[in-house]
């Protein structure tokens, strides 16, 4: 079982290479929107890992996917919180209900 970290760039790239087969580098550089030099450090640590293999070919970079036992650990990013304001005015029960013309 390969422990890998949740949140990384390298969790976001192995999800990608799960779900979809064949896939160039420029692949993932269009999803992630990362740079290519990033993203070829990450590959080459995961090659090295024996993760992934590295299939190249004149103008492209095939990746593929050679394990899929996968542990993803951490604690979960908990979406921002979001404190709402109201409008500003407070409106109180007992004020007058009635039509507003006089």
């Amino acid at each position: 079982m390969i422990e890998i970290k949740s949140g990384t760039d390298e969790e976001q790239i192995i999800k990608i290479l799960q779900k979809s087969y064949p896939i160039t580098v420029s692949d993932i550089e269009e999803k992630l929107h990362i740079s290519r030099d990033k993203i070829l450090r990450i590959l080459q640590k995961l090659q090295v890992k024996g993760i992934i293999q590295l299939e190249p070919l004149p103008n492209k970079i095939y990746v593929r996917l050679k394990r899929n036992d996968f542990k993803f650990i951490g604690k979960k990013r908990q979406r921002k919180f979001v404190k709402h304001h109201s409008s500003g005015k407070n409106y109180k029960s007992d004020e007058y209900d009635g039509i507003m013309y006089s």
